[in-house]
């Protein structure tokens, strides 16, 4: 930046290099892009992923003695499943079923 007096003149005039001007504009224009992009792939705006809707959407994640539930579209082909008919998890005799719960598949003590 350049300070000029001319004589007879009482006013200052500054003059600016305009180059440098145009470099800070450019780099001002990408930092407001680039600050809008993040805040479009923010991890707080993701989609939630709905497992279920009802009850009956959820089922054991597990053939055998299962521990927790999944969407039933995600679970197992029990066919040719041979389980034992011990009450070893908490699914097994009744103890507890699957529920959904906030939109989530979750295991709900029966007692």
């Amino acid at each position: 930046m350049k300070i000029k007096k001319k004589k007879g003149i009482k006013k200052v005039r500054i003059t600016h290099n305009k180059s440098l001007l145009y470099v800070i504009a450019v780099l001002f224009v990408l930092f407001i892009i680039v600050i809008i992009l993040a805040m479009k792939n923010s991890p707080e705006k993701e989609d939630v992923v709905s497992e279920c809707n009802i009850d009956t959407d959820c089922v054991p994640d597990t053939c055998c003695h299962p521990e927790s539930c999944v969407a039933k579209d995600l679970a197992p082909d029990c066919t040719s499943a041979f389980c034992s008919l011990e009450c070893s998890s908490v699914l097994d005799c009744e103890a507890s079923s699957c529920s959904c719960v906030n939109n989530k598949c979750e295991v709900i003590n029966n007692k």
